[in-house]
């Protein structure tokens, strides 16, 4: 299964979700991470990782073709143990690595495509922040699924209404989470028409662990897992792990319809804004309050 993680504004834990959903994904998995954020890699300047081998590495060595062993000969893994292919921290590098990987079908793409199409593999890729001209893009394109983050607050929400029929037409099978404090899932839903799949807790703690960063926190028995992070990550890589595409000979899924475009969330800048409870939920106006809407949910 090949699934690409995503933002289109700012950056709100694109590459700590990644390593979150692959350190979580329901076994027997064999999860992958692919640094692919055009704006460099974060996770060899996190955890010291090698210069090499590494996303440019791989795609040097798909021109030349590849199996679907190829991807893993170019992978390091993190202290706890998780493969990534990392990407250079310098993006003038990791741009150019992409635009090498990306535009051949049988060769880049279809060397990552080849290994997400093994049996029991699923590879996660950080596409970090996506626009129509990212050198990404071609890998969004080619996922089973792609993970939507954006923060929940109102100029971050403002941009998705004219963006998400653009989503729809790069992936059948999008799926948006928001991120931190904010709107509640509920008032998301009720806006922009696209329920939200959940909300990723603000944890950095649990973040640290499952990227095999130093933590001072000492786990009880059932380790990271018991994390807030880590919890919602297991959520979500279940229900992702539902939506794997089916194989060969196995009729395809009609592609969704296009989203329609939406009005945008009523509390934006330079609107007046609605009554403000306490846990900084912004009432959309002419709207009732439901206590239940005002409780951020976590992901189900």
């Amino acid at each position: 299964m090949l699934i690409s993680i995503l933002s289109l504004k700012g950056s709100p834990g694109v590459t700590t979700l990644a390593v979150a959903l692959a350190a979580r994904w329901p076994a027997p998995a064999r999860p992958l991470v692919v640094e692919a954020d055009p704006s460099g890699g974060d996770l060899g300047l996190r955890v010291s990782l090698s210069s090499t081998p590494g996303l440019v590495s791989l795609a040097a060595a798909a021109r030349r073709g590849g199996d679907a062993d190829l991807v893993w000969r170019h992978t390091q893994h993190l202290p706890g143990g998780l493969p990534v292919v990392s990407a250079p921290p310098d993006a003038d590098q990791a741009r150019a690595a992409l635009a090498a990987l990306a535009p051949d079908p049988t060769g880049g793409l279809g060397v990552l495509r080849a290994a997400a199409d093994r049996p029991g593999v699923v590879v996660i890729v950080d596409c970090g922040r996506v626009d129509p001209g990212s050198p990404a893009l071609p890998i969004v394109r080619a996922c089973d699924a792609v993970v939507l983050l954006s923060r929940a607050r109102a100029d971050d929400l403002a941009h998705l209404p004219r963006r998400l029929p653009t989503i729809a037409r790069w992936s059948p099978n999008p799926v948006l989470l928001l991120v931190g404090e904010g709107y509640s899932t509920a008032e998301v839903a009720r806006e922009l028409g696209v329920p939200p799949l959940g909300r990723v807790p603000d944890d950095p703690n649990g973040a640290a662990v499952l990227c095999g960063r130093p933590n001072t926190l000492r786990w009880g028995r059932s380790g990271p897992s018991h994390s807030a992070l880590g919890r919602c990550a297991h959520r979500v890589a279940t229900e992702l792990a539902t939506r794997e595409h089916p194989p060969a000979g196995r009729p395809q899924p009609r592609p969704a319809e296009p989203m329609p475009q939406v009005p945008i969330l009523r509390a934006v800048p330079g609107v007046p804004p609605g009554a403000v409870s306490s846990n900084d939920v912004r009432v959309a106006p002419g709207q009732a309050t439901d206590p239940r809407d005002q409780q951020g949910g976590q992901a189900s």
